[in-house]
């Protein structure tokens, strides 16, 4: 997993936090706690999805395009880091004629992308509104 991710998912919550409002990319980057030359990437990225539009100028900045309810983490995490469990590294070298180096890439392999879809489907069970409505819910205890 990449601080994209993480970016993404705080800045959409933000965003359905704030409904009605645009925000810049320095106040994302100020709630977030980093620079917004990030955030500007990964806004870039969110808004080729469809899950925000952009007004550029004086008074502009993001608004959140998509339904809360319907964006999913998982879709987030497919488009900021998919493919981050599976590693491109592998020890051993298929060529060779030890078991153990010959097909231990390809069983690691095979081991990352089960675990990878298993946690795309994780993800998959929780949007961007289920993540809004904890921490308001955490807010009331």
């Amino acid at each position: 997993m990449n601080s994209e991710f993480h970016i993404a998912v705080h800045s959409l919550v933000f965003l359905a936090y704030l409904p009605s409002r645009m925000a810049s990319s320095e106040l994302l980057a100020s709630n977030i706690c980093t620079n917004p030359v990030r955030i500007r990437k990964v806004m870039n990225l969110l808004k080729s999805a469809g899950l925000v539009d952009v007004q550029k100028g004086t008074g502009g900045g993001y608004i959140l395009r998509g339904n809360p309810r319907q964006i999913t983490l998982g879709s987030i995490y497919r488009l900021t880091s998919a493919g981050s469990l599976v590693s491109d590294w592998r020890s051993g070298d298929p060529t060779m004629d030890c078991i153990v180096a010959s097909q231990i890439g390809q069983v690691m392999s095979h081991i990352f992308e089960g675990a990878e879809e298993q946690f795309e489907r994780h993800l998959d069970q929780y949007t961007i509104q289920d993540l809004l409505n904890q921490m308001q819910m955490n807010k009331r205890k």
